[in-house]
């Protein structure tokens, strides 16, 4: 089967995509499809990637499995709630046209993307109840974009999960999502040769990239990477959406342009505030004298 010559991109970027998910634990698919949707379609790149994201995400959570039984309870209602979004997700991206889902899936990221970026928090206290409906809003944008991440990392942060059972919470919720969506392409016959040879064609970026970024974050600063790699999302994401914006004829290059320098100027400022959040911390850490030390000086 011919391949287009612009899959030998497909490598690189998943390649990435797969270390940013060895490091944070998330991050594969938000990466990888805002890129590759800029040369495939949904209908292809989705099932591709639902394939390797139940691998990826039995992964994690076998990793994180001494956590699982502190978590599974409360996230159950999310998962629970996956099941009718998936369906309504997957009868659109069998039924609507492309460039549409395209557009649909680029202006939907913009905004979870610069809310997670922003530091948004707000914990809701009917955590069942709550979980059931964000569980339906979640199935039916991964079930669209594959991409479930930035709202279920917000959501998760919000509820007061950290370190490992956030881990584990989150591979729980992706494994049930991925594994239902690819029940659900599989019975609206959305698997191809096409979708199998692109899996296979990702999975050695997988094998390679995620004990690279696992590797990677135990020398870097968690929350700095964390930022930048959303920072690089957010432009991707928007060069995306005006691209679908001027294709689609909604908008004239102008206004086409203006939305990109919104969001990346918005993004800035996002980056802006956080380094110099993050360097006064530093700043005030270094100046904090040790009790030992202050107890010296005291003396003298």
């Amino acid at each position: 089967m011919a391949m287009s010559s612009e899959l030998i991109f497909l490598p690189l970027i998943t390649l990435i995509a797969a270390t940013v998910n060895g490091a944070l634990g998330y991050g594969f698919s938000s990466i990888t499809v805002p890129l590759a949707l800029l040369f495939l379609s949904n209908r292809v790149l989705n099932p591709a990637l639902v394939l390797i994201e139940v691998v990826l995400n039995a992964y994690v959570l076998v990793v994180n499995r001494s956590s699982v039984p502190g978590v599974w309870r409360r996230v159950l209602p999310i998962m629970v709630g996956l099941a009718p979004g998936i369906v309504v997700g997957t009868t659109f991206i069998a039924t609507v046209n492309p460039d549409w889902i395209k557009l649909w899936t680029f202006g939907c990221l913009i905004p979870l993307i610069l809310l997670q970026a922003a530091g948004y928090r707000r914990q809701i206290k009917s955590e069942r109840s709550a979980g059931a409906a964000f569980g339906s809003g979640v199935g039916v944008l991964y079930a669209v974009t594959t991409i479930s991440g930035p709202p279920l990392a917000m959501m998760l942060s919000n509820q007061g999960f950290v370190k490992r059972d956030f881990r584990a919470a989150l591979a729980l919720v992706r494994l049930a999502e991925s594994s239902l969506t690819a029940v659900a392409f599989l019975y609206v016959g959305m698997f191809t040769k096409t979708t199998l040879a692109l899996s296979l064609q990702i999975l050695p970026s997988l094998a390679v990239g995620i004990p690279l970024g696992a590797l990677m974050i135990r020398r870097l600063q968690a929350e700095t990477f964390r930022r930048i790699c959303m920072s690089f999302d957010v432009w991707v994401v928007a060069f995306g959406l005006t691209s679908m914006l001027r294709l689609l004829a909604i908008v004239d290059d102008r206004v086409a342009l203006g939305v990109f320098v919104a969001v990346a100027s918005f993004d800035l400022f996002l980056l802006y505030r956080f380094f110099s959040r993050d360097q006064a911390v530093s700043a005030a850490t270094f100046a904090a004298p040790a009790r030992g030390d202050l107890g010296r000086r005291e003396l003298a």
